[in-house]
């Protein structure tokens, strides 16, 4: 006896299967833009650049340890001497360890070669830029997605400093082309998010952060609020997946002095003011040096400040004693913190689960309380 089949949906009459329909629609659009969601996401982001900062990396994307996501458009906005630049190529230095090549827009006429390889650049696996206007940086990173199959890390320092053409050739009336560079920038970045997500390059996008000064009935109220501004249009912010902002710490001075009190680096903080990672709202802090031969983010100095409220660490006058569940215990002085973390690769892998624990698993799981996880450092 003939078992009988079930008809399935593709041999229905007058039914289309799924997979024509994507060939379909994939023919239209003369590349794959059509998706079957029950397999590989083609909006998950699988590979993440670090930042220079584990703590920042960790508060990122919920649930892992991120950085600065590929496929994605990301701004690093900050006030003057936060270290947008010094950030911005410590994470060219790691996407080149990756075999990534840089391109680097620069707007501000500030790049130093030797400031690059002392940060850890490749020089010769990075193109330097000069960002003549605000069109030309964008067609640039349009043509160059379709040139190559490299991996590409686009870094553009800074979005605030550049000019349209508009602004090139008119006149300084600011009136005279008022708007034009917003319109310019929501046009071409929504031009590219789609190519940059296909290409798997990364677009770093630096900016400035200025003083917010609202004006109506609640100017007052939305100062308070919303302190900070940056400049491209409100319709520029939709292109983003993670805005970080980085600003000077409240509690501290803003510099970081040698023993003569000399300034090398500044005390900063950053917060991730948009996140499409489950992360909005958190933030880090970090010190940059930036006056001595050795510049870059100090990462393993700003570990005690992530983990110091752990129930796995209690003080004792000078000296703090971890202890893991695991029955691993060391005794240490917060004033050698950085040398035994250096120093003592055992401390150093139990920090780091630790760091995970308090950082990344413990907001995953939403363990304790909400609060400690956007509080400001101090």
């Amino acid at each position: 006896m003939t078992r009988k089949t079930k008809k399935t949906e593709e041999t229905k009459p007058g039914r289309v299967a799924m997979h024509d329909l994507m060939k379909l629609v994939n023919k239209k659009a003369g590349r794959n833009v059509a998706h079957d969601l029950t397999g590989v996401n083609p909006t998950e982001v699988k590979e993440w650049i670090p930042t220079g900062s584990r703590w920042l990396d960790s508060i990122v994307c919920k649930g892992k340890l991120a950085g600065i996501p590929v496929g994605k458009v990301t701004e690093i906005a900050g006030l003057e001497s936060t270290g947008k630049s010094y950030m911005a190529a410590q994470i060219a230095a790691n996407a080149q360890k990756m075999g990534k090549l840089v391109v680097y827009f620069d707007s501000e006429s500030a790049i130093d070669p030797s400031f690059l390889e002392r940060t850890g650049c490749d020089l010769e696996q990075l193109m330097y830029v000069q960002a003549t206007s605000v069109e030309f940086v964008l067609e640039t990173v349009e043509e160059l997605l379709g040139a190559t199959e490299e991996r590409l890390l686009f870094i553009w320092d800074s979005l605030a400093l550049t000019p349209s053409i508009s602004d090139v050739e008119g006149d300084f009336n600011p009136q005279s082309s008022m708007a034009v560079k917003a319109r310019i920038l929501a046009k071409g970045m929504s031009k590219l998010i789609i190519p940059i997500a296909d290409s798997q390059a990364t677009f770093l996008v630096l900016n400035q952060l200025k003083t917010n000064i609202p004006q109506g009935p609640n100017a007052r109220i939305i100062a308070m609020t919303t302190p900070y501004m940056t400049p491209g249009g409100k319709a520029l912010q939709y292109s983003y997946s993670l805005r970080i902002w980085l600003t000077g710490r409240k509690s501290k001075a803003a510099f970081i002095e040698d023993d003569k009190g000399y300034r090398i680096g500044s005390e900063v903080k950053a917060k991730l003011e948009k996140s499409r990672f489950g992360t909005q709202g958190r933030n880090c802090t970090f010190r940059i040096l930036w006056g001595t031969e050795d510049i870059g983010i100090r990462d393993e100095e700003s570990w005690f400040e992530a983990v110091k409220t752990s129930e796995y660490l209690k003080s004792a006058g000078a000296w703090y004693t971890l202890t893991m569940p695991d029955g691993y215990t060391k005794k240490f002085q917060p004033s050698k913190w950085t040398e035994t973390v250096q120093n003592d690769e055992e401390f150093r892998t139990n920090i780091l689960k630790l760091m995970d624990h308090e950082v990344v698993q413990k907001f995953d799981k939403r363990e304790g309380v909400a609060e400690q996880f956007y509080a400001d450092p101090e």
